[in-house]
């Protein structure tokens, strides 16, 4: 049950109500900002609440169990502190969102209706609709680790212990062509082996996408030229001259682990577990040269 304050029972008990909805965001790299539905900004708890983003909710539907709870949010991208750029780049995965009732004509009379974490978020031209997940979602994500053949770790990690501050793992690069913002003729990565940096991760040191870090899809040498291929293409278009690092890639496999990285005793996999063949597999009769059987 919801504790609200004596004059926010009165307001909501006299028949004409000023309530609007306020949407508290934190994203995982600590900014905070705030949006309300109201046609004006609203501030509470040090937080501005700017209507610029036009956001809108459908009902929240909510239940006794543990299934999770949601809602969707659609906004224009037409905030400050929101926009396409910060969209694609992930800056709002699994962000965490407070959803307050505000009587917008004294905030400081509101309540906390739903607190969660932003899932999918879909993008159009104009505008983006968000899902909000309520806490039990977290109940669904898997913890632990996982018996499975690949590795569980990231190459680089505490848990692999591969350097990658060397030239043997990483290496600089410059941009020459762009094809399709997601396929890079670069300068600079001679050096090194066809498919050494497929699956590695790219990262813009300098331009308009600086920092943001994807993942490579293929790494091959063309005619004597270096093409990198991302899977997706960034927030911004790539410009040519464009400075970026990137990383060796790993399959996540034992015999790269061993080949490649040197790090075998390191591996976070279970390479020699038995298999789905073995665990289906049944004792099967054969002949035998005594006439007897076999199995």
């Amino acid at each position: 049950m919801k504790s609200l304050s004596p004059a926010f029972q009165t307001h909501l008990e006299c028949g004409t109500t000023t309530l609007c909805h306020c949407w508290k965001l934190t994203r995982r790299d600590g900014a905070t900002m705030g949006f309300t539905d109201h046609d004006r900004t609203l501030s509470f708890d040090g937080i501005l609440f700017e209507a610029a983003a036009g956001f809108t909710a459908s009902a929240i539907s909510s239940s006794s169990g543990l299934a999770v709870d949601n809602l969707d949010i659609l906004g224009a991208l037409t905030s400050d502190h929101l926009d396409d750029g910060d969209l694609a780049a992930g800056l709002f995965d699994d962000a965490e969102i407070e959803i307050w009732r505000v009587n917008w004509q004294v905030p400081d009379q509101r309540v906390l209706m739903r607190k969660g974490n932003l899932g999918e978020i879909s993008r159009g031209p104009t505008g983006f609709t968000a899902e909000v997940r309520g806490l039990s979602h977290r109940l669904n994500q898997p913890t632990g680790r996982l018996y499975q053949y690949a590795c569980d770790a990231d190459l680089g990690d505490a848990r692999c212990g591969v350097s990658l501050g060397g030239s043997a793992f990483t290496g600089s690069a410059i941009v020459e062509t762009v094809s399709d913002n997601r396929e890079m003729r670069v300068s600079g990565l001679d050096a090194y082996a066809d498919a050494w940096f497929t699956k590695g991760l790219l990262t813009f040191t300098s331009g308009v996408n600086l920092n943001e870090v994807l993942e490579v899809k293929r790494h091959t040498n063309r005619a004597g030229s270096v093409v990198l291929e991302v899977w997706h293409a960034p927030a911004q278009l790539i410009e040519e001259a464009t400075t970026l690092s990137v990383t060796a890639g790993c399959d996540k496999q034992f015999d790269t682990c061993r080949m490649k990285f040197s790090n075998a005793a390191q591996f976070r996999g279970f390479p020699h577990i038995p298999g789905n063949d073995f665990a289906l597999s049944y004792p099967r009769r054969g002949n035998s040269n005594d006439g007897g059987s076999q199995i």
